[in-house]
């Protein structure tokens, strides 16, 4: 059984030191409660401000402050996915996740494909490269941030690769309440996988964001909803493996009833 824990928090943009004092905090509550993993907000650590960052953050930092979160997570023993800036190669901007494990170790990285709105855009550069999956305590793991999870392609994408567990950093403003009522359950239902949905709190910039993190399970229940403030939400993973999704019959297996020859004659 793996225990995952979800961090809904306020962030403060562009204060590394009492951010990542937050994560600190969550990891270690969130690993006495045993807890395998800890999943934290899009950009928590140097908060959801797109403009700003890219104005006032200096990417040279990026390395040590990867280096501050590996060892939040071998410090409390405990995995952990973070979301920062990256800096590509051609000097563009990305929005990315990470899973490092207890050690600190990486496992898995992504970096976002479907940028929200002006202020993303303006900062940023989409990304063009499928979720990754790797096994983590025997569950085929992927990552996708925030938007992308409103794209059906970015979930199966996953669930094709094996996936039965995706891990969401995100950044949800209020009024798009019906993104985790109704979306992150029908992805998690759809590709017969966990869905873990980790929002921030209170306001940051000009965003309000209303909390909302949930975990869908592979039948579309939910195995956990946070409020509006801050919280740490815990839910229990079932067994590894799609075989896990007990409650959805073979007769509504959508994965082995795809036929994707047909949808390339429709042209999606």
């Amino acid at each position: 059984m793996v225990l995952l824990a979800l961090m809904q928090a306020n962030s403060a943009v562009l204060d590394i030191e009492a951010n990542c004092a937050a994560v600190e905090v969550a990891a270690r509550n969130a690993s006495a409660a045993g807890a395998q993993l800890l999943v934290t907000p899009e950009l928590f650590p140097v908060g959801y401000a797109p403009r700003r960052l890219r104005e006032a953050f200096d990417p040279g930092r990026l390395p040590a402050l990867r280096e501050v979160l590996a060892g939040i997570a071998r410090r409390n023993t405990i995995a952990l996915v973070y979301s920062l800036p990256a800096v590509t190669p051609a000097g563009g901007w990305h929005i990315s996740a990470t899973l490092v494990d207890e050690a600190g170790d990486e496992l898995l990285s992504y970096d976002k494909v479907h940028l929200f709105g002006p202020d993303e855009r303006a900062a940023f550069t989409p990304a063009a490269a499928a979720p990754g999956v790797v096994d983590f305590h025997g569950h085929k793991t992927a990552l996708v941030i925030c938007y992308d999870i409103e794209f059906p392609e970015s979930a199966r994408a996953a669930a094709l690769r094996g996936a039965d567990l995706l891990l969401v950093p995100t950044a949800l403003a209020g009024g798009f309440d019906a993104v985790p009522q109704v979306l992150i359950r029908a992805r998690a239902l759809e590709n017969q996988l966990t869905v873990a949905y980790a929002n921030h709190t209170g306001s940051e910039d000009d965003c309000d964001f209303r909390g909302g993190s949930i975990v869908a399970g592979p039948d579309g229940s939910v195995l956990a909803a946070a409020g509006a403030g801050p919280e740490l939400l815990f839910a229990e993973l079932g067994e590894p493996g799609r075989a896990a999704a007990d409650g959805v019959e073979d007769a509504v297996d959508y994965l082995r009833d795809r036929r994707p020859e047909i949808y390339r004659s429709w042209g999606v």
